[in-house]
């Protein structure tokens, strides 16, 4: 059932609209109602509409063919008001007169009438000039439509009206209804259709009304603003949550757009081009910060970002033709010492900009922990190697299998016109207790490096793991994985407080692992071979800097007997490679040779431990070396958080929920024993549909279908607004569901 209200602004007819859907409600039926207005001055006309249903409602439309119509200012009826009304619908109106002495077009349907301001003004309800209406005219609808008093009163008493009951009960009383007129109705109908085809004769001068896909431009109003204009509305491009979150600065919401249109995963990949060149990768081991800021976090469950990005990078790999790296009129030879995460991004960066990368790395191969931390089953190496492949492309060199020292890095930087130092962290935290030198105790570093380059590593019985972060799960899963019974992982603090990836975590319970929280490693014991690990409970203190609790070890203890251990204990700076008189502050090396350029990137420069945050910090050195060049450019500067768009900004209610669509994984039977990929990724890029689009417009004609004044068009994919037409009322920003308007 469809109620649609006519009345003039301080007359109430908004709330009028609210109690009769309040009287349904309490009876158990589905309503909606909503109010059709802006900035209307008092007495301007004001459209009300209210839906009855035994269903669900989600017809969000105004009511063109109402049910009914209550008309609460006489001097609004004609045929505009009664149109579309149904052959058997009712016709409510606030009037003194009898109906029958109503002119023939309103006899045509079931008229009833009230003197609803004669009584509203006897109870006081309003004032003398205004007199409010709408809590009278309901009691005559109420009768009209068969509701008893009470169910009338229960609303108005739930609405807190309850004042101004008496008033609708005498209007429940006094209101006349008189039956349709047949013979009016065929005048009526016949009165409408020449209005029709009069319309019919002018449409060239009238907006038709289009499809919503077709709705592309409002019909203009012939009155200027001129020289009340205070505010207008501006098409911005705010800053997401997901691409503040993101280390390396991709743009999470133009790829993420790009991926949901068919067929575009190119363009998507190229968009990822733009900041890193280990999409990829990142799909498959970065820790997703970005999802953690995701505002459908808030609402049904972040946008699975990592995994579209992985979707991505394996659909359409990403590479630079040559062709888009920039010519440089002034090249310069710049060496990169590492070849890891940092180090490759910051060559990658430096070889688009038209310069030539030196890369200098220990290993064999280039990667680094990409390729010596990381198991085949979460990175296999053909994807890395395909990724590292893609920037050699570009002409970066690669010097691979010798370790420099502080000497030679001195030499490099002599000799380059810039250097920049990506070696890592590479001194392993050792563990100096009782026992600790017994055989069957390996770093996690050292045992990942050579399951993953020799690849003849072979485990049995039981094998604990200590350490509660990325490395530490890549160790214990392994662990599993090369013929260990059974791995335990000890963490001196709470679940909670693991460091390493929350889905790492999961899988590896899944797995079968043990997680053997708050216990703090003391001693080690055995014959000449580890046979037991000594581990005291902690108990957690007040919270440290990195604001989780201090562990703080107590008297108790336990013996876990085991067969092997592995220390995950972290990393540091491995400072003998770097010239002594060298200061690192962040990405900025201070050599105390004013006409030297040396950089930092990656772990040596911030210490964050993770992929993406590598990726971000060789982009800022490769820019800064440029800057040093003297090149006109923005230093890449990872996004200010605080500044991101809430999701209190975001228009929940424009958005179905929808689950999360999950990471494929092999069955745990297969992968726990088995170095196949245990992650399969996504089946298809339908997760994109998903995105908010947080701050981005999205041409999702919200702002157009709003706008009251019909000066919003369409022009070029985006929107045009008509200023001088604009009364700055603001409702565009405030229906744009995802903040891509602001008023100036």
């Amino acid at each position: 059932m469809e109620i649609r209200l006519h009345g003039r602004g301080g007359q109430g007819g908004v709330t009028c609209a609210k109690i009769l859907a309040a009287i349904y409600a309490r009876l158990g039926r589905s309503v909606q109602t909503f109010g059709d207005y802006a900035g209307e001055r008092s007495g301007a006309p004001v459209r009300a509409y209210t839906r009855v249903s035994d269903q669900p409602i989600i017809n969000r439309n105004k009511v063109y063919e109402p049910d009914h119509l209550v008309v609460l200012d006489p001097s609004l009826l004609g045929h505009d008001v009664i149109a579309g009304l149904k052959h058997d619908g009712t016709l409510l109106v606030n009037s003194d007169d009898e109906p029958e002495n109503f002119d023939t077009d309103f006899r045509a349907f079931k008229l009833a009438a009230v003197d609803a301001t004669g009584i509203a003004r006897k109870h006081g309800i309003g004032t003398r000039s205004v007199v409010i209406v709408n809590t009278t005219i309901a009691g005559a609808f109420a009768k009209l439509h068969g509701l008893s008093l009470d169910e009338l009163h229960e609303a108005y008493k739930s609405l807190g009206l309850g004042s101004n009951f008496p008033a609708a009960k005498e209007a429940y009383g006094a209101v006349k209804i008189v039956e349709a007129d047949s013979d009016a109705r065929e005048a009526v109908e016949a009165v409408l259709a020449a209005e029709a085809a009069a319309a019919a004769e002018v449409a060239d001068e009238k907006r038709q009304i289009l499809p919503l896909t077709e709705h592309v431009e409002s019909a203009p109003t012939g009155l200027k603003t001129g020289s009340w204009t205070a505010r207008k509305p501006s098409y911005v491009q705010n800053l997401a949550p997901c691409n503040a979150w993101c280390p390396a600065g991709n743009d999470v919401v133009e790829f993420i757009q790009a991926v949901a249109k068919p067929n575009n995963e190119a363009e998507a990949s190229k968009i990822l081009g733009r900041s890193t060149p280990f999409a990829a990768v990142c799909g498959r081991v970065c820790p997703a910060p970005c999802m953690e800021g995701c505002n459908r976090r808030e609402y049904d469950g972040s946008v699975n970002i990592r995994g579209l990005e992985r979707w991505i990078a394996d659909a359409a790999p990403v590479a630079i033709a040559k062709e888009e790296i920039v010519p440089q009129t002034n090249q310069k030879r710049i060496a990169i010492v590492g070849g890891g995460p940092a180090g490759m991004s910051a060559a990658y960066a430096l070889a688009k900009a038209g310069h030539k990368a030196a890369v200098y790395e220990g290993e064999d191969k280039l990667g680094g922990v990409l390729l010596t931390g990381i198991p085949e089953y979460r990175l296999p190496s053909k994807d890395l190697d395909r990724e590292i492949d893609a920037i050699l492309d570009l002409g970066v060199e690669s010097h691979c299998g010798v370790f420099l020292d502080a000497n030679s890095v001195a030499d490099l930087a002599a000799e380059y016109d810039a250097l920049i130092l990506s070696t890592g962290l590479q001194k392993l935290r050792d563990l100096e207790v009782p026992g600790s030198k017994l055989e069957g105790i390996e770093q996690g570093i050292r045992f990942l490096h050579r399951a993953n380059l020799e690849g003849n590593v072979e485990l049995s019985g039981h094998v604990v793991v200590l350490g509660g972060g990325n490395t530490a799960m890549d160790c214990a899963r392994s662990a599993l994985r090369l013929g260990a019974e059974s791995v335990t992982v000890a963490y001196r603090r709470s679940h909670e407080e693991m460091p390493a990836i929350r889905e790492e975590i999961e899988e590896a319970a899944n797995e079968g692992i043990t997680m053997l929280m708050q216990r703090q490693p003391i001693a080690f014991h055995g014959s000449g071979k580890v046979g037991a690990v000594e581990l005291a409970v902690v108990e957690l203190g007040d919270p440290d800097e990195s604001g989780r609790r201090a562990p703080i070890v107590t008297a108790q203890s336990s013996q876990l007997d085991c067969d092997y251990v592995i220390l995950a204990l972290g990393q540091s700076i491995d400072y003998s490679r770097i010239p002594r008189d060298w200061e690192i502050k962040g990405e900025s090396v201070n050599t105390g040779n004013d006409s030297q350029f040396v950089f930092a990137a990656g772990d040596v420069a911030t210490w964050e431990g993770t992929v993406t945050h590598a990726i971000g910090s060789g982009r800022r050195a490769a820019d800064m070396a440029r800057a040093a060049f003297g090149e006109d450019l923005n230093i890449f500067q990872r996004p200010d958080r605080e500044k991101a768009v809430p999701v209190t900004d975001i228009r929940l209610d424009h958005f179905l929920r929808s689950d999360a669509t999950l990471d494929r994984l092999e069955p745990v039977e297969t992968r726990r024993r088995s170095l196949v990929e245990a992650n399969q990724g996504l089946p298809d890029a339908e997760e994109s549909h998903r995105c908010f689009s947080c701050g981005h417009c999205t041409a999702c004609d919200s702002c157009l279908v709003y706008c009251p004044e019909g000066i919003i068009n369409r022009r070029s994919g985006g929107y045009e607004v008509d200023y001088s037409f604009c009364k700055g009322c603001g409702i565009c920003v405030e229906e744009c569901p995802r903040k891509a308007i602001e008023m100036n």
